[in-house]
């Protein structure tokens, strides 16, 4: 249980007990602190050991880090408890190659971003905003004053942490909280001071949801980040290569046969050019459309998705579009990417994120986030198991349902494909409605879109109130929170010299805050559910493989199908009704669940 209230806590020498290599003392040496299952454990792990902090005192145990991950397997097992770290990057990553995978945590970094905004989490700075301090003054190693002398370690005890300013000694931020046991449990106890301070001021965030809540699931979701960069996803190696042979040819002998094929590609395109309008660059999205008018096709710009409407029309668009998907595979997802990120074990690896810059979608590289779909038939299940896809259906309507409040959005919920009761209430077509709702969360007012817009004005007015009112914020570059808490802040606009263009650079802004606060209270609902259902599937040893926007891919036994089945559907509905409280219920979230042995055929 999470205290109601949370007094600041202030920085102060830490007891600190320092007891034998040997994982029954430090059973014995937390008992003696009082440790019960569930409580919190902030950890600090390094090559020369580890540092513990729990309510009552901190605790130092030098050891190599294989013995320390068997002490704190074992602490994982008696106690469950909910481990408080700096980043899960900078500890979890450290124990899961040992075997150690824990359950629940606290991750001071990704709070702080739920909290400030932004990116930059580095332990200097959420301590200088955690202390009131200005960031801008924190010390970093080396920095010299106004004389010419190097500052910031200079005053105080080398040993603690923290300076007579407030701020963190740069030499440990850098690295010097590694040094010791000792420094670990000062580094632990930092990080539990950390977490108070958080919790004091997320109770105080003004949203509609719950920021508490929020703060845990972001934790987990960075957890979860850990566990798939490690765990990687499954591939079929040789699908994958003859996947790559179909789009642009066989593996290269050496650079002067990949510069061959990639001519020849490009000659596929060029041969439907007429002369005189060579030669083009195919890269160069001007020359493009000039060979495109030189057929006949006249487009303000050369966007494959505009395009596609001219398919019929001349070959040049057809042979231009197949290029375009086979240049791709080729230079972004070809052979070299195979090599670099596909291991021995089969596995494509890349890092991930628990949050973007902007509104905290999970992100990932190595192409995780943007595997073309000719690629997916590579994406299988090893043999014995099954691919358990989950994807949720109309998020974000279904979300601004539930952050606004309106009860007659909420009510269109109920039905399996919620367009078709907006539809009815605004007496048009199905595709109407469909663009009608998305343009209001995405700022498109011309057209059809705007038309269908003022009838939503009419039957949804709280939702589209709701929408307006951070359009309007993000205009006059104000901050704007999601419904679980996170800060959302305004990027500066700078003057240009046409009235009219910045006009258009503050309504862009606009659009982006409407869009933010729908889409990144989206993302939290998804983290939380990806949270949920990853500990609800630790029992049937399934594991996620892949988090994709909406969509959750769960690698599983074979026999234990149905049974992920089941958890993906009842997580998703659990997790919904507490989201969608304080006051905002009756919203019904639905995901699109299927079992496949490839990727590729859940999308049929």
């Amino acid at each position: 249980m999470l205290p109601a209230s949370v007094p600041p806590a202030g920085p102060a020498r830490l007891g600190v007990r320092t007891v034998p290599v040997d994982p029954a003392a430090v059973l014995e040496a937390l008992a003696d602190l009082g440790v019960v299952r569930g409580d919190a454990i902030a950890l600090a792990v390094s090559d020369e050991g580890v540092g513990l902090r729990c309510e009552s005192g901190g605790l130092a145990v030098a050891c190599d880090l294989a013995t320390a991950a068997g002490v704190l397997g074992r602490l994982e097992d008696r106690w469950r408890p909910r481990w408080v770290w700096w980043s899960a990057g900078g500890t979890a990553s450290l124990l899961l190659p040992h075997g150690v995978r824990v359950a629940v945590c606290w991750d001071v970094a990704a709070v702080h971003r739920l909290l400030s905004g932004g990116t930059d989490d580095d332990p200097a700075r959420v301590w200088a905003t955690l202390a009131d301090l200005d960031p801008a003054d924190v010390p970093r190693t080396g920095q010299l004053d106004l004389l010419g002398t190097a500052t910031n370690d200079a005053d105080g005890d080398p040993e603690q942490p923290v300076l007579p300013s407030g701020h963190l000694r740069a030499e440990w931020t850098a690295g010097g909280w590694r040094r010791t046991p000792r420094r670990l449990a000062s580094w632990a106890d930092l990080g539990w001071q950390a977490r108070q301070r958080q919790l004091a001021r997320l109770q105080q965030v003004p949203c509609s949801g719950d920021a508490v809540g929020t703060a845990l699931s972001e934790s987990a979701a960075e957890l979860l980040c850990v566990e798939l960069a490690h765990d990687g996803l499954p591939i079929d190696r040789d699908r994958a290569e003859q996947l790559v042979a179909q789009a642009c040819g066989e593996r290269p002998r050496d650079q002067r046969h990949e510069a061959s094929q990639r001519q020849l590609r490009e000659e596929l395109v060029l041969r439907h050019v007429p002369a005189a309008a060579l030669p083009v660059d195919l890269r160069n999205p001007a020359q493009v459309r000039a060979a495109l008018a030189a057929v006949g096709i006249d487009v303000p710009d050369t966007r494959s998705w505009r395009l596609e409407a001219w398919r019929a029309q001349h070959p040049l668009v057809e042979a231009l579009l197949a290029w375009r998907k086979a240049d791709r595979i080729a230079t972004t997802y070809g052979y070299r990417w195979l090599d670099e990120h596909v291991g021995p074990d089969d596995r494509l690896r890349g890092a991930w994120s628990g949050s973007d810059g902007a509104a905290g979608r999970m992100t990932a590289q190595a192409g995780l986030h943007n595997l073309p779909s000719e690629l997916r038939p590579a994406v299988a299940a090893e043999p014995g198991h099954v691919l358990v896809r989950a994807d949720l259906g109309q998020v974000e309507p279904r979300v601004l349902a539930a952050v606004s409040g309106d009860e007659a959005l909420a009510a269109a919920t109920a039905d399996d494909d919620l367009y078709l009761p907006v539809a009815r209430r605004l007496g048009v077509e199905r595709s109407v409605a469909k663009v009608a709702v998305l343009a209001a969360m995405y700022g498109q007012t011309s057209g059809t879109a705007g038309q269908a817009l003022e009838g939503l004005e009419r039957a949804y007015p709280v939702a589209m109130r709701y929408l307006r009112a951070a359009y309007e914020h993000g205009r006059a570059g104000q901050a704007v929170r999601t419904h679980g808490g996170r800060l959302v802040r305004m990027y500066r606009i700078s003057s240009p010299a046409d009235e009219r263009d910045h006009r258009a650079a503050v309504n862009a802004r606009g659009r982006f805050a409407r869009n933010a606060v729908i889409q990144g209270s989206a993302a939290e609902l998804f983290k939380a559910w990806a949270a949920t259902v990853r500990a609800a599937c630790r029992r049937a040893d399934a594991q996620i493989v892949l988090c994709l926007h909406d969509e959750l891919l769960v690698h599983a036994p074979a026999p234990a199908a149905q049974e992920v089945v089941d958890t993906v559907h009842r997580t998703l509905a659990d997790v919904a009704g507490r989201w969608t409280t304080s006051g905002r219920g009756g919203v019904r979230f639905v995901a699109d669940v299927s079992v496949v042995h490839r990727w590729s055929e859940a999308k049929g």
